[in-house]
């Protein structure tokens, strides 16, 4: 994830900012508790295609 990119994107929800999980490949944005997916290198940043995020996960 490009790093300039990342520093534009806000969360779609909560307009927060976002941090890139590069082992699962997702934004994360911990004000949503949404992880949203990264496919072939493009964030999909619809509410509907995120993962919810389990509370361990949102205490990072």
């Amino acid at each position: 994830m490009d790093s300039k990119l990342l520093e534009l994107l806000v969360c779609p929800v909560t307009k927060g900012p976002l941090t890139f999980d590069r082992d699962h490949q997702e934004l994360i944005s911990l004000s949503a508790r949404l992880a949203y997916p990264v496919r072939d290198g493009l964030p999909v940043l619809l509410e509907s295609e995120a993962r919810v995020l389990s509370a361990e996960e949102a205490e990072r």
